[in-house]
């Protein structure tokens, strides 16, 4: 009897090892199509948000089960998961997210790192481990405020999306102050590059001591495009000289809370802005 070779199909090679670095070639892996998405259980664990962590994929910098990652792939807490080389430890079972609220000063940068030195607002907050925390919006280098910020990726991604229509209230002052024809127009909507935007409410704000002909505003929208507030009051001829956000949600800056100061949120306060990402 002639023996029969084994055919390319037959033939079954053992798996490739894993580098140093735990990525291996796109080929050698295998789904797990029971898990999550990948960008989700990372976001759900606090490493990103959706968005961020999907960049990461993209770029290459993921791998699962010794396979270097792309968008789709799927992945339990269990799995073998690795960043820039680092493995990822998630825990199969995950309490409730934490939430910490922060005073951010005038001149801090919303960013994890900065090429030129400059402070970041991730130098002031407590460590986490694992994970880190995840910042619910921004404000721009030269305003203050409320900023809040969580281990929970996914809840992050929840409230930032624009169909939630989380509210924001600011304190706004404005050189020469708003007439009742600009005020109207920012209460109907105004025109920018990125599409129209309008204040929810606008209303002065007697209690706040005006110098020369600037003027103090309470304004309040429903989201949260990058520097819209001032681009908003710059549409109708005026400018911002000061800006400062005192509420997100049912989230409100203490006002004993110094600026450069965070405080971690209690779990009746993290239900409600939990229960504010999942009413719309």
């Amino acid at each position: 009897m002639n023996s029969r070779q084994p055919t390319n199909r037959q033939r079954r090679s053992s798996p490739a090892p894993s580098s140093s670095t735990g990525l291996v070639p796109a080929n050698s892996g295998a789904a797990n199509p029971a898990g999550e998405r990948l960008q989700k259980l990372l976001a759900a664990a606090g490493f990103g948000s959706r968005r961020e962590i999907e960049t990461w994929i993209t770029a290459g910098r993921v791998s699962v089960r010794g396979q270097v990652a792309k968008l789709g792939d799927r992945a339990s807490p269990g799995d073998s998961i690795f960043l820039d080389g680092t493995e990822i430890k998630i825990s199969a079972s995950k309490g409730d997210p934490r939430v910490i609220l922060y005073h951010k000063p005038v001149g801090e940068l919303v960013t994890r790192s900065d090429p030129e030195g400059r402070s970041t607002v991730f130098d002031k907050l407590p460590k986490l481990s694992p994970g880190r925390w995840v910042a619910i919006g921004r404000l721009d280098l030269n305003s203050s405020g409320l900023l809040l910020f969580t281990d929970s990726g996914e809840l992050a991604n929840q409230l930032m999306h624009p169909r939630q229509e989380i509210e924001r209230e600011y304190e706004v002052r404005v050189q020469g102050g708003l007439d009742a024809e600009a005020i109207r127009r920012l209460l109907a909507g105004v025109d920018l590059e990125d599409g129209q935007a309008r204040f929810r409410h606008i209303e002065a704000i007697a209690a706040r001591k005006d110098t020369g002909t600037n003027r103090w505003y309470r304004v309040v929208l429903a989201e949260g495009r990058n520097r819209e507030v001032r681009r908003m009051i710059e549409a109708v001829g005026s400018r911002v000289s000061r800006l400062r956000r005192a509420r997100s949600g049912p989230a409100r800056l203490p006002l004993d809370l110094p600026a450069g100061r965070s405080v971690e949120l209690g779990s009746e306060a993290v239900a409600e802005i939990v229960r504010a990402a999942k009413s719309c």
